[in-house]
């Protein structure tokens, strides 16, 4: 396999829901298990690595955001903040506290000296690619690079920018879509209608994803041109991951049959089951700041309100197909998904 593991899965990294458990349970079921690090300070990173070095000696992947964070701005962020003072009102809190800040921390220099320290066999990343001189970093290390294209001109630009190689994003993934070329969501295509595209611009392995939940979408992404696939929300419902209450009681109604693409928990578009917030401002709203400064001001309201038993302000993210996501253990479902595509082992 491309990764020297015994199975072409690699799951996908879930920041928020997800720690080096997920991880080491998927490298050691012979896929390859994915950390995401965006959300981490130093120290839970430092953590995360000591534990998957402890927990496996198979291959893994850790993946980080290469966004540029934007400067704060005070008109934005007021009109952010006058779109949820209704919300803040009916739950009592206090709206002259509206929080802002950044809310995710791109690839830096101090990701990079930790990194060096550990040396991980795989590095991805989403929306891009660090600045060049921290990818020449990793490279350094042996690390083998990862990025995400939702097109086929990010998976040009990504193999020539030193990309070993390439997931391609289909519109019907769950979490955060990796466009970084173009905001323009009218270019975005389907997972089955954007792989063979890709596989036949680029010289690099190419890894699927997008809605494949099952046997037969890992043999149809194969039979594609994909040399492995990636799924994520098949495996949010496994006792490895640390998906809240709320959230999987979502996954488990009726309501994960409609995801939509929202803005509104980030400021940048990302794929959840629908709830009341997305109902009630709209999917894709004007009034949310840049990536990833809507988190903040976002923040209280979906607190306050799963204190209280409700997933109406949480970024319940999910894929277009939630059907396969069930409460198995994560090497289970690694073996089930490729069940119909070769002979598996225990």
């Amino acid at each position: 396999m491309i990764f020297n593991t015994k199975y072409p899965i690699v799951q996908a990294p879930m920041a928020g829901v997800q720690t080096s458990a997920l991880c080491i349970a998927v490298s050691n079921a012979g896929g390859l298990g994915s950390l995401p690090c965006a959300m981490l300070s130093a120290e839970q990173l430092r953590a995360e690595l000591l534990a998957i070095r402890a927990g496996t000696d198979q291959p893994y992947n850790v993946n980080f955001f290469a966004h540029t964070p934007p400067e704060i701005n005070a008109a934005r962020n007021l009109k952010w903040k006058n779109a949820l003072a209704p919300y803040y009102r009916e739950f009592g809190l206090n709206i002259d506290e509206f929080p802002s800040g950044q809310g995710r921390t791109p690839f830096n220099a101090e990701s990079a000296e930790l990194l060096e320290e550990f040396k991980p066999p795989i590095v991805s990343f989403h929306f891009g690619l660090p600045k060049p001189e921290l990818l020449k970093r990793v490279k350094a290390m042996g690390a083998q690079i990862i990025s995400s294209a939702t097109t086929v001109d990010e998976a040009i630009w990504l193999q020539a920018n030193g990309c070993d190689f390439i997931i391609a994003q289909g519109l019907e993934a769950g979490g955060h879509r990796g466009h970084f070329l173009n905001h323009d969501l009218n270019l975005q295509m389907g997972t089955f209608a954007l792989l063979p595209q890709v596989v036949k611009a680029v010289q690099v392995p190419v890894i699927a994803a997008g809605g494949i939940a099952n046997p037969q979408g890992v043999a149809a992404a194969m039979a594609l041109g994909a040399s492995a696939v990636q799924v994520g929300t098949a495996y949010l419902l496994a006792p490895e991951c640390s998906t809240s209450a709320i959230h999987r009681k979502a996954l488990q109604s009726e309501a994960a049959r409609h995801t939509a693409l929202t803005n509104l928990f980030s400021g940048r578009p990302a794929r959840g089951i629908v709830n009341r917030v997305i109902r009630e401002l709209g999917a894709l709203s004007e009034s949310p700041p840049e990536f990833p400064l809507a988190t903040p001001g976002i923040a209280p309201l979906r607190a306050k309100a799963e204190s209280m038993g409700s997933g109406d302000f949480s970024p319940l993210w999910a894929g277009q197909n939630a059907s396969e996501c069930t409460a198995t253990a994560a090497a289970e479902t690694t073996r089930r998904l490729v069940s119909t595509l070769l002979p598996v082992k225990d």
